[in-house]
């Protein structure tokens, strides 16, 4: 299974603005829907008022690829970019399954 961690550096007080756009678009529905997810979920910081946490579970690396091909992975990305967001992304490798 990959596990992905993924930290949204959110700018100027926008992170409410930013999740509502990525709900209201449907991103995290259309990705949890997705053949080969297990969990795709947004957590708030409590250290930074303005970070998001993405959790991510993928049933194997090529789920995830696949994942990144379709229009809504490629929507996100325009929608960090309208906002400036900055992405740390952390990717872990188990032999568990979901």
């Amino acid at each position: 299974m990959l596990v992905i961690n993924v930290i949204f550096k959110i700018k100027n007080g926008s992170r409410e603005d930013f999740l509502k756009i990525v709900r209201e678009e449907g991103i995290d529905v259309a990705s949890r829907n997705e053949e080969g997810n297990y969990r795709y979920d947004f957590f708030f910081s409590m250290e930074d008022p303005e970070d998001i946490f993405l959790l991510e579970f993928w049933k194997d690396q090529d789920a995830h690829s696949f994942h990144r091909t379709l229009p809504h992975y490629a929507r996100l990305d325009e929608i960090k970019e309208e906002f400036g967001v900055e992405a740390d992304v952390r990717k872990y490798f188990t032999d568990e399954e979901a």
